[in-house]
């Protein structure tokens, strides 16, 4: 029954009752006695009582809406409101469950289009810097060695230094290719490029362990490429922002996908909202249906968490 109904039905029936009394045999003296004011009242309390609880029954619904549309958070799909109450209220909360429906999808289709122009827009990027960049260092670097050949005693020093900072720029040249396009992911595979990230941040000050097993489940490509991300970023995060001079990388199957996990030992999350950084790797979870949570780890420092649901059977 809706909640008009209710509402109408009830106040017929007290209004229905009133009117019976005062056209009926019972009569209100005046002065009023004691015993029909009592009545009275009575009556008016229980009307009331009675339209206080069908209003809080059918409004309770529009309150747990309330409450839902509050905390609803797209980067954390899958919520919904449950569908209850009279039918106007349920089908509202059924409207609503739908726009949601409706907001994640395109939300994941725009995420969707926004990371792969990105990942493109990397490529590009890392091919340039390796061709135009690294090229022209490295043409730079053979004529800094003609010149230095060719030079004075007391200009070879300085030419040697020459050649180092372009020697040292050339190299970092390379590292940020590197970092935009894992060309080692392509290649060798995720178990492989994930190593060689844990050994490219240890060489920055940061100890970073790794555990990653060989008998992995199947992964697609996509999959592939947001658990390098998300590593990636994870270590980023921690180099940079964590003060930690301890990390690993975890990789290992899970009973309904593939868990990866960047562990620090630094001063954690500490309250602070969500950066680009972890907005990323969000995104990027929601891409591919996984589940990314931020966590404290053991005793101190952050945990990284990023389950991604594979089809069983499916080994690598």
């Amino acid at each position: 029954m809706s909640l008009f109904w209710r509402i109408f039905l009830l106040n017929a029936v007290g209004l229905v009752a009133a009117a019976a009394l005062l056209l009926g045999p019972v009569t209100v003296s005046t002065p009023v006695l004691p015993g029909e004011a009592l009545a009275v009242v009575g009556g008016l309390a229980a009307l009331l009582a009675a339209n206080a609880l069908v209003l809080r029954v059918g409004l309770a619904p529009l309150q747990r809406l309330g409450r839902a549309m509050a905390t609803a958070d797209l980067r954390r799909p899958g919520a919904r409101a449950p569908v209850s109450g009279p039918a106007e209220t349920a089908a509202l909360i059924t409207t609503y469950n739908t726009m949601l429906d409706r907001l994640e999808a395109e939300r994941a289709a725009g995420a969707a289009r926004a990371l792969s122009a990105q990942e493109r827009e990397r490529q590009r990027i890392a091919r340039e810097l390796h061709d135009e960049v690294g090229q022209t260092l490295t043409a730079v670097l053979l004529q800094l060695k003609r010149v230095a050949d060719r030079a004075p005693e007391e200009l070879r020093e300085e030419v040697g230094q020459a050649q180092e900072a372009t020697r040292a720029g050339l190299d970092e040249i390379r590292r940020i290719a590197r970092r935009l396009r894992p060309g080692v992911l392509e290649e060798l595979g995720l178990a492989s490029a994930l190593r060689s990230l844990a050994a490219e941040f240890s060489a920055h000050g940061l100890t970073v362990g790794h555990h990653i097993p060989a008998d992995l489940p199947h992964l697609t490509e996509e999959s592939e490429l947001v658990l390098y991300r998300v590593a990636q970023e994870g270590l980023t995060n921690t180099a940079r922002h964590s003060s930690a001079d301890r990390a690993d990388v975890r990789l290992r199957p899970v009973t309904d996908g593939v868990e990866l996990l960047v562990r620090d030992n630094g001063k954690g999350l500490g309250g602070a909202p969500d950066g680009s950084g972890i907005s990323g790797m969000r995104e990027r979870a929601l891409l591919i249906g996984a589940t990314l949570c931020l966590e404290p780890a053991p005793g101190r420092g952050t945990d990284i968490r990023l389950r991604i649901p594979v089809v069983a059977g499916d080994s690598r």
